[in-house]
Formats: C-alpha cells, structure tokens, sequence
C-alpha cells in the first residue's frame, strides 16, 4: 500500500485558502524600477518586513516560489493548534468520522486566516507581490522568470523544511511530515512518531486522543530536551495517561514496508526491536531553505544545515542583504520570525543598529499541559558557570489553580544570584504561553523579580503565581540580621 497522503482535499474551504495564497490567475506585475526592499520569502518574516516596509512608505517587492502564508499557515501553527483544540473535545463519533470532521474544521479555520495573508491583502499594501523562483543575479538584482528586479536592500526569508534523518526506507514517500499529515483522508490506526520535540509531542498528543495507537520514538534521554526536566516529566505522564507509548534512548534502524503499512526497526537499551504501525510521521527538526537562489555566486555564505550567515545585525556578508526568520536563526518560531523581521526593518531601511541578541525569545509547546520558557535554563547556567537562584511556585499553591480543580504544574524562575535580575524562566500549565509573556516582559525591559512581586494582580488568577515568586524573592532578603533589625524597630515603636 502507498503511505504517501492524498493530494489536497479540493472541498470549499481549500479552495478559498488556495485561491489566497496561490491564485491560480495571478500574473506578475511588472518591476516598477528600483525597489528600497526586495523581500524573498512569503512566510511570517518576509510578510512581516514586506507589510511593515510598505507601511513606511518603501517601494517593495515580495517573491513566493509556493504558497504566502509560509509554514505557519500553511502547514504549522495554525492548522496544528486547530488539531490540538478540536482533537481534546469531547465527542460520540466514531473515530473516522470524528477525524474527518476535525479534518474540516482545520481547513476551514485556515481558510479563515489565510485572508491576512493573501496576494490581494499585499497588493492592497502597495507591495508588488511575484509567484516563481527567485534567484540572486548579483548583489543589487534578482530574476522571476523572465523579470528582473532590481533593489537597494534584500531580506532573504525563505524559511525551512523538514529535515529527514538518514535512515534506510524513510524518504518523502515513505512517512509524513507536518508539511503532509494535514492532507490525510484518514485516522492511522497506529502512528509511529519520530522525535520528542514541542511537534513530536503536540502530534502524540492529538492523534491519541482522536483514537491512534501511538508511539513515540526519541533518541535523547527524555522528551522535550530543551525545557526543564520536571516540565518533560509532566507531559510524559499526561502522554501515558492518553495511552501514548514513549521510547526514549532509541535509535531508529530502518523503516520497510509491510502488509500493514511500515515495520520500524529500532535500538532500544541496547536491544533491536520492531514495530509494525500503518503511519510514520517525522518531527526530527528542519533544515534551512538556501538553495537555488544564486546566493553562493554572489558570495552570501550559507551552509545546508545552519542556513544564511548573518551578524548581529541580520547581514550578511553582503551588508545590503539580510535575512531573516527560520533561513538563519536556530530559534525557529513564528514570533522570532516576525521580531527579526521587524529588526532588519530598522536596519536596512533607517541606518538602525539594532542587534538580534538582544531579543529576547519565549516558546511554547501546546501540550496539556502547556510548558513555556524563556531564557536560561539551569543546565545552561551550569555549563555556562552562572550562579544562579531558582524559586519555584507550584499550582498546588495557588488558589485558581485549586479552583479549577487543575493544579498540575509551576511556575519557576532563575535569577542571577544574589539579586532579583530574572535570566530564565518556566511555566507549566494551563495557558503557561500566556503566563510566560509577563516574565518575558519583564526580561526584555530590565524588571526585577520585586517589581513583578509589588505589582497587583487579579484575584483569583493564575499570574498571581507570579506575584508570590516575588514574594518568596522578598523571603529571601530577610535574613536573620535583618529580621533582629526589624525587631529592634518594632519594639522601638511601641
């Protein structure tokens, strides 16, 4: 049998996203002399710097080889968080037609969205907007097909692709990757998944709960490598309870095809194993789109795995061409994508000097429960030699958390030692995304734990989680000396 999935549903709503980010009737228009910015790539960053050029009044110009939107719309954030809230509700159908439903609902919500992201939307931005394969001509032009573009600056936003990893029996015809699980017609009645990162588990998550047997392969010693180790915890548990089988320490031989679909063969403990499932989806990680594109015959440095060589301030080696978003950072989320964006607007186009370390870069993975973080982590302030504070406020102490009868998880933070100065932070639990930014806020613009701490929050609210970190921060001043010094005050006023 084929693994490959279907082609694209062509039902109402696919059509009304097609017909946005791809016209089917578009015609190029004609370059209308030098352009201030010429943006390649249609995804979160090239959107954001064509859109936010053009509303500064540039002249600017804006190539797509595929579909604008990029991942995000297309093929990520959107359509899988669509997945995760439809896939937790609650429902008598029986899992096919439960699947195709929440099928639908993904192409409908995206069809929604894509109208903020549409050709006709960027034309009506003033932005001359091209369809075709963009290739670098030398460090002032590029052709589309038979036009040649000439521009002052260049932000190059080309975005990433799966990476597969080198494995006997996986190529593109084999297994799914993000870019192909939303064509799919039908619920696999058992799902191999490649990979425990923030995809690997939000797909676990969702395919388990729409009735997949799942399992989860993970080469690291734990899933969710990057967050902290109580946080992986946590969701491995929650996986296990939706009856997700979790693998860690395994190395994947080889894939073969079988009667039921695929036969992994796997290393784990030391031990070769089999599994037989009918669908196998990669989350293994992306690689950076930098090919074809004429850059090296210009002299951009670039490497397949790492993607364009940028400085601190988005150049590359040629200072009037940038990039921007997953094409050059190893930080790929939508949000770091629009804010580098945003950054080489200041850049290339008013002589800024901004740099992209000094952004400071949350991320969240939808899981229930959510884990958030931003910042250092403790592993990082150890091998970085960092001394550092760790307070930690579990749910269990906080009183909407006892509410809602939903107490699973904390709030941590990691202070530079011997002040209240907040270098990382973690929130696990209920809309820990939008717990994070308040942290991340404070990170940003130089605020201390103690300001956090002296700033009223609602009640009852999960962020008050956050005003007893500061709390327990003023705990911690309190030393015995200071405590025999309050005293002394206190009997001195009576």
């Amino acid at each position: 049998m084929t693994m490959r999935p279907s082609q694209e549903i062509q039902d109402e709503w696919n059509r009304s996203w097609l017909s946005r980010v791809k016209p089917e009737d578009w015609v190029n228009p004609v370059p209308r002399g030098r352009y201030n910015l010429v943006v390649v790539g249609g995804g979160t960053a090239g959107l954001v710097a064509a859109a936010g050029a053009a509303g500064l009044g540039a002249k600017v110009a804006l190539v797509e080889r595929h579909r604008l939107g990029g991942d995000c719309l297309n093929t990520g954030c959107v359509p899988s968080k669509v997945l995760l809230a439809e896939a937790r509700r609650a429902s008598g159908q029986s899992p096919q037609l439960r699947f195709q439903e929440v099928m639908r609902t993904i192409r409908q919500r995206r069809a929604e969205i894509s109208q903020h992201d549409s050709a006709e939307r960027f034309t009506r931005l003033g932005v001359d907007v091209y369809f075709g394969s963009a290739k670098f001509t030398s460090s002032k032009t590029l052709s589309v097909g038979e036009a040649v573009l000439k521009f002052k600056k260049a932000c190059v936003a080309t975005g990433g692709r799966p990476a597969l990893p080198d494995v006997p029996g996986i190529n593109e015809q084999t297994v799914l990757t993000h870019e192909s699980v939303f064509s799919l017609e039908s619920l696999p009645a058992s799902l191999l998944i490649l990979g425990g990162g923030p995809i690997g588990c939000e797909m676990a998550e969702s395919f388990a709960e729409m009735g997949s047997v799942v399992t989860l392969l993970e080469r690291g010693e734990r899933i969710l490598g990057r967050d902290d180790p109580e946080a992986s915890s946590l969701v491995l548990d929650s996986l296990a309870q939706r009856g997700v089988r979790v693998v860690t320490g395994a190395r994947l031989e080889s894939l073969q095809p079988s009667d039921g679909g695929q036969t992994a063969s796997y290393i784990e403990g030391g031990k070769s194993r089999e599994l037989e499932v009918e669908q196998v989806l990669v989350c293994t990680g992306r690689k950076p789109n930098v090919g074809n594109m004429g850059l090296q015959e210009i002299g951009v440095d670039f490497d397949s795995a790492d993607g364009i060589q940028v400085n601190d301030r988005l150049q590359t080696r040629l200072k009037n061409i940038y990039a921007a978003g997953d094409v050059c950072t190893a930080k790929k989320f939508t949000h770091h994508a629009d804010f580098m964006s945003r950054l080489v607007l200041k850049n290339a186009l008013f002589f800024g000097r901004s740099k992209a370390s000094k952004l400071v870069v949350p991320w969240c993975t939808y899981t229930s429960p959510e884990v958030a973080h931003v910042g250092i982590s403790a592993d990082e302030a150890r091998e970085d030699g960092v001394a550092i504070t760790t307070l930690t406020v579990p749910f269990t102490e906080v009183d909407r958390a006892l509410l809602e009868g939903e107490t699973r998880g904390f709030i941590r933070v990691h202070l530079k030692s011997g002040s209240d100065r907040i270098l990382g932070a973690t929130a696990v639990g209920p809309h820990a995304g939008d717990l994070i930014c308040e942290l991340t806020v404070a990170m940003q613009n130089g605020l201390g734990l103690t300001r956090l701490g002296n700033t009223m929050h609602p009640y009852p609210t999960r962020a008050d989680a956050i005003r007893k970190l500061g709390d327990a921060y003023g705990r911690t001043r309190l030393t015995p000396r200071v405590k025999q010094l309050f005293a002394a005050w206190l009997r001195f006023q009576r």
